[in-house]
């Protein structure tokens, strides 16, 4: 149902026991000294994350992308990095360097690579509907059910992970945007809090997380529960192409100024996204890290990246050299993040959403964020050697 390219793959062997295994054509095996940046970088923050992802894979097996980087590969890695935590930039980096070899990633899609950014708002809530906050964030329905090849009833979309389960035992197509925020899933009690701005909700939306400050001083998290199924259509593409934004201006500040500027628009603009998120609760254990995404761990501002979860292995470091790219600090950006997350929007082998972290100053940083990229994967050695190369 993503719009990556496929190719075929040649059946794979286990790489723990030292015979050949297949990494995608798209990969190519380079020096450390071949990556712009990788010696100025300070991986600490990277290995960090990295840790995150090796203590959840004892308990969460990661699939295996279609780049071939096997998930049962990292586990010496896995091992090292739970067991001896590098305490300064050189035995980060060193970390690295002993346990991956690194390869370039040939786009499958573009000539270059590409990155946007993505954070999680913070924004003002309030537990009951009034005049001032009359727009909310929903849990999901029980009605909403997830299908797959075994349970899709013919007809139905094959893009649609989720659908509707009527009393009757039918499954079809769940409510779209306009119908919900019309009032299609009024008076089930989903309601887990209530915004004063359409825009916030739909940005949230659009995030998949967001803090929410009630009045009583409290900071609740929600993160993804669900969607209703639908494609998601960007108000920026839309805006482009009714000529209201010039296509290289289109950013989050950009919409954002266009729907103060134009309110009774709203409706008619965001409707056009069909697509609708349902949310649940979730704690803010540590305030320094993001929501905990689809890898299952807490994500890293600036360290975390969401990619192609059909195509990367959740775990892997990945390098990422931007050189026009400025929004985290002085250009060019280059750095080791780690694949944490996903996205509907990402498709691609070279292909990648940057976490920035939580708050207005991140969603300045993440809003701002449409660059040309060169990717850089690390291979466990162990896949990597046995790969040949």
């Amino acid at each position: 149902t993503r719009t990556g390219n496929w190719w075929p793959r040649k059946p794979k062997t286990d790489c723990r026991r030292g015979r050949p295994v297949s990494l995608s054509p798209l990969l190519r095996r380079v020096g450390f000294d071949d990556v712009p940046g990788w010696d100025a970088d300070d991986s600490r923050a990277a290995f960090a994350a990295y840790r995150r992802s090796a203590k959840k894979a004892a308990t969460r097996t990661y699939r295996t992308g279609s780049l071939g980087i096997e998930a049962a590969a990292f586990a010496p890695a896995h091992a090292a990095a739970c067991a001896a935590p590098p305490d300064d930039v050189g035995a980060a980096r060193t970390f690295f360097e002993t346990h991956f070899a690194a390869f370039r990633v040939v786009p499958d899609d573009r000539a270059r690579g590409f990155v946007t950014g993505y954070y999680e708002p913070e924004v003002d809530a309030a537990p009951r509907a009034s005049p001032a906050f009359r727009y909310p964030l929903l849990s999901r329905p029980d009605d909403l059910v997830a299908v797959d090849d075994a349970n899709r009833p013919p007809g139905l979309d094959p893009y649609f992970a989720f659908a509707r389960h009527y009393p009757d035992g039918r499954i079809g197509e769940y409510f779209d945007r306009a119908a919900i925020e019309a009032g299609a899933l009024s008076g089930r009690g989903l309601e887990i809090a209530w915004l004063a701005d359409p825009v916030d909700v739909f940005f949230i939306h659009v995030q998949g997380a967001a803090r929410l400050r009630m009045p009583d001083g409290a900071v609740k998290r929600v993160t993804y529960a669900a969607k209703s199924g639908h494609r998601f259509t960007g108000p920026g593409g839309i805006l482009a192409e009714i000529g209201e934004l010039a296509r290289e201006n289109v950013t989050m500040q950009t919409i954002r100024a266009w729907f103060c500027e134009n309110p009774q628009r709203k409706s008619e603009i965001l409707w056009q996204n069909r697509s609708f998120i349902f949310f649940k609760e979730a704690p803010v254990d540590d305030p320094a890290l993001g929501p905990v995404a689809a890898a299952k761990v807490p994500l890293t501002p600036g360290r975390s990246i969401a990619v192609d979860r059909l195509l990367h292995t959740f775990g892997t470091p990945v390098y990422v050299h931007a050189p026009d790219l400025a929004a985290f600090g002085a250009a060019p950006f280059s750095r080791l993040m780690i694949a944490q997350d996903t996205g509907s929007a990402i498709t691609g082998s070279a292909r990648g959403d940057l976490f920035a972290g939580s708050g207005a100053a991140a969603g300045d940083i993440a809003g701002v964020i449409r660059h040309e990229a060169d990717f850089f994967v690390l291979v466990p050695r162990v896949l990597a050697d046995g790969a040949g190369g």
